[in-house]
């Protein structure tokens, strides 16, 4: 009974410290209660294209600008990192307030130059991403019968050799009204909301509301440059606009200007304030996405589970038999026998590069502990797509805290592969912290000078470059090095056998080894090739990824058969004599990255058809580059560390003279 109330105190404390941070609530931000004619300001994100994966300020095409000028929004790391840059825009609304026919402005006539990037723009399928209250703009369009769903609008579209840009925009706002005229702030999920009142507040209050969906329509309208010369922004255009998405008629002219115009319409809605992300996070197709998963998961589970069992009885068996012998048969045996007891004084030998083994056991330990927290915290809500740029910094800071855990990994196998050696320790902490950190950054800097090239604004800002070093020299490389103090004051573990001075000559196999290696990575590239589909979906089609919870499963399913794929290849290896499993057992679960690559090669020319220009190409390369490897430093250190413990059990099992 005392643990329960402990834990109740514990739970109504959290509470009272989201309540003093202005509320509590998963998905997204707290919730925004506007009056009745209270200002609404809409504002812009980078203009986005499947065609070309090259984000663009809103404002580098020539569209209305705001009275006060052009102000960026707050942005986290990792919403300048993804190439987010939010400004304010001139769209401005009252709640509750329905318009029509507003003015907002009419460009100079078009230059040379801004008629051909206009018209480039529109055929690379350029859209328009427009926000309010934290919803991005969607937009329903009906194919076949079906509604799908889009965030944002196209900046116009080709019809023959004509161009034609959207200069009127129908705004529907859906709003929920407050039951409650006294609420402060609602905290909790779904329909059972926890409602905290404010003190002083009568009941005389005029009703608030909440914003729970923001759909926009394009239209293209033809408005006379005479008809809008004296007109002001939100001025009420002269002439009545009919906005009729299926025509089109306003025709971007190189030395003619451009009017743009809007409407609003609101709309009270039963949609609530904990469920109005449901639009965006509706996939088409989801039950398959769902039954794909589920069949995916089953088939491997059952494939793993009889690898498993076979092992281990096998395994089993042969030690059984080995020690009911008697010791003249065990000495007999010895003399007789082939396989894995024959390789006791060679097993613990040490491997070739054995301080860059280290390093990247201990990155990839560092890496895997960063996305099993990341994604525990995504898929409990905590860094859901309303919340824009969270989970790429959530994964910057996880992975500068396990720095800690890298260093000391990276330093205690070095000093267990040295038999306890201090020596050296120092600078197989540096390495650890340097090694892939190294290697993206200058991915990153590659890839950024051809962003800086093309006037993108993914290009990661220089200053943005200098917070990035100074967290990596100043945080993650004195916690790696922490870590490897820590690690070198740590026992290193005992070999079970002696290691001989000589090493015995492996036998000639019937087989290339690396062969049998390469070609394990195809059962771990099963457990996630169909999540892989959604994953490269969001990446690079513009959709939301939500299902973090199957992510999950995959990735401790993905953990378990890196694992058992490992070890059978090392006790294959000990079979045949070859007692240089050291980078065999790494690379036979990390091989998957091999497959994964492969895999993006294949998204690249037959699903991203329409990417188009070298640079979008080497972009897209690069980054799955970088991709690649993460993968391959954390499953070949689930594989390796797996080996290493199986073969001291192994060899700690039998007593070998």
């Amino acid at each position: 009974m005392r643990s329960l109330d402990k834990f109740k105190i514990c739970v109504l404390l959290i509470c009272l410290v989201f309540e003093l941070g202005h509320g509590f609530y998963l998905p997204g931000s707290y919730p925004h209660k506007y009056g009745v004619g209270d200002f609404l300001n809409v504002k812009v994100n980078s203009l986005t294209s499947i065609d070309t994966e090259l984000p663009y300020s809103y404002y580098s095409l020539p569209f209305c600008k705001p009275l006060e000028g052009i102000k960026d929004s707050a942005e986290n790391l990792g919403e300048l990192l993804m190439g987010d840059r939010i400004e304010n825009s001139p769209y401005r609304f009252k709640m509750y307030t329905n318009e029509t026919e507003i003015f907002l402005c009419q460009t100079k006539p078009l230059s040379g130059e801004e008629f051909k990037l206009l018209k480039k723009r529109i055929d690379e399928m350029y859209q328009v991403n427009l926000i309010l209250d934290n919803l991005p703009a969607i937009r329903y369009t009906r194919k076949e019968g079906y509604f799908l769903r889009w965030t944002g609008y196209p900046v116009g579209i080709k019809i023959q050799d004509t161009y034609y840009v959207f200069n009127h925009l129908k705004f529907t706002v859906l709003v929920h009204k407050y039951e409650e005229t006294n609420v402060a702030r609602v905290m909790g999920t779904g329909d059972a909301a926890e409602v905290i009142s404010t003190i002083g507040n009568g009941g005389s209050e005029a009703p608030g509301y909440e914003v729970v969906g923001f759909e926009v329509v394009p239209c293209s309208v033809q408005h006379t440059p005479d008809s809008a010369k004296n007109l002001k922004l939100y001025n009420k255009y002269p002439t009545p606009i009919k906005c009729d998405p299926t025509t089109v008629a306003m025709a971007i002219k190189e030395n003619e200007p451009v009017s743009f115009t809007y409407e609003v319409n609101f709309v009270e809605s039963d949609i609530k304030w904990p469920s109005r992300w449901d639009a965006y996070l509706k996939m088409e197709g989801a039950k398959v996405h769902w039954f794909s998963i589920l069949n995916s998961l089953m088939v491997i589970t059952f494939l793993a589970g009889i690898v498993l069992v076979i092992f281990l009885r096998t395994v089993r068996r042969d030690l059984t038999r080995y020690e009911e012998l008697d010791k003249e048969a065990q000495a007999q045996m010895n003399e007789e026998l082939s396989g894995w007891k024959l390789v006791v004084s060679d097993v613990f030998r040490s491997p070739s590069n054995p301080a860059l083994l280290c390093v990247m056991v201990g990155d990839g330990v560092q890496i895997l502990g960063m996305g099993v927290v990341t994604i525990m915290f995504a898929a409990l809500g905590f860094m859901s797509p309303a919340s824009r740029g969270t989970l790429i910094t959530g994964m910057l800071f996880f992975y500068m805290i396990l720095g800690v855990v890298a260093g000391y990994v990276a330093v205690r196998l070095w000093r267990t592969i040295f038999c306890g050696n201090h020596k050296g320790w120092v600078s197989v902490s540096w390495k650890a912290a340097c090694f892939f950190p190294g290697i993206a950054f200058f991915i990153l800097t590659t890839l950024n000078f051809l962003l800086w090239g093309s006037h993108s604004t993914g290009a990661i800002p220089f200053s943005l470059f200098v917070v990035l070093i100074l967290l990596w020299f100043c945080i993650s490389v004195p916690l790696t090095l922490l870590g490897g103090y820590f690690g070198a004051r740590a026992p290193h573990i005992e070999y079970p056998v002696r290691t001989n001075q000589i090493p015995r000559e492996i036998p000639p196999q019937k087989y290339p080894s690396w062969l049998l290696v390469l070609g394990a990575g195809t059962l771990p590239f099963g457990t996630l090739f169909i999540e892989l589909f959604f994953i490269m979906s969001s990446l690079w089609m513009g959709r939301v990824y939500y299902v973090f919870g199957f992510l999950l499963i995959v990735m401790i399913l993905l953990v378990v058969v890196c694992a058992e794929v490992s070890l059978v290849l090392t006790y294959m290896h000990l079979c045949v004599e070859d007692w240089k499993w050291w980078w065999k057992s790494f690379f036979a679960s990390g091989s998957v990255a091999i497959y994964i690559f492969l895999y993006s090669v294949n998204y690249l020319i037959f699903d991203l058809k329409s990417l188009s220009g070298p640079v979008s190409a080497t972009l897209y390369l690069g980054y799955s580059l970088f991709m690649v490897l993460a993968i391959m430093l954390a499953t070949g250190t689930v594989g390796f560390l797996s080996s290493f413990w199986f073969v001291h059990y192994l060899f700690s099992s039998v007593k070998l003279d």
